[in-house]
């Protein structure tokens, strides 16, 4: 086993999203899935882009605390997507789904994810971010991506590893994973420290 140091730990990943877990399935680590109904995302709106999806993070491991013991560790994210100081969230429903698609197009953004790593003995947090940039959809494109993918689990409307992705996202700056929900290498890396 390459994680030597993790071999007697339990680990949980509190997070619904398929593609974290995985993310954290190719990673090669043991690991539950474990998530907690009820928890509210709402943060203080004197918080920056990186400080809100670090914020949201720590607030679903606080909901962890009570089962954490000297050999458990809680892995919690959150990711935003962020155009200029526009925050853009998980559509509730087709309109809100088409207009955030609509006012991506043809721009720059920014996806944030914000990580808590949380045993016994120590809470780690950080953040990463990535650059999106978007060509300019067409009406069509939208209308057929939203059908046929569904992406209303999704901040901003999208996942970039569908086919969205694979026709409208020219670059990126920074890590890909990110974008898809899980900064893996930093986990990664903070992980051995444990």
């Amino acid at each position: 086993m390459i994680f030597k140091n993790l071999e007697n730990k339990k680990i949980i990943l509190a997070s619904k999203s398929p593609r974290r877990k995985q993310l954290m399935q190719e990673l090669g680590f043991k690991f539950e899935v474990k998530t907690k109904e009820g928890i509210e995302e709402d943060y203080p709106n004197t918080l920056k882009k990186e400080q809100i999806a670090v914020y949201l993070s720590q607030h679903k491991a606080k909901a962890f605390e009570d089962e954490i013991n000297e050999n458990t560790i809680v892995i919690t994210a959150d990711t935003i997507v962020c155009l200029g100081d526009q925050i853009l969230n998980k559509p509730k429903d087709y309109d809100e789904a088409v207009h955030m698609l609509d006012t991506l197009s043809g721009q720059i953004h920014q996806v944030v994810t914000g990580v808590c790593i949380k045993s016994f003995y120590r809470t780690v947090t950080f953040s990463s971010s990535t650059k999106v940039y978007f060509k300019q959809l067409a009406e069509e494109e939208i209308d057929y991506y939203i059908e046929k993918y569904q992406p209303y689990d999704k901040a901003g409307a999208y996942g970039i590893q569908e086919w969205i992705g694979y026709i409208g996202i020219e670059k990126i700056e920074g890590s890909y994973f990110n974008v898809m929900g899980l900064p893996v290498q930093q986990i990664y890396e903070e992980l051995q420290k444990f």
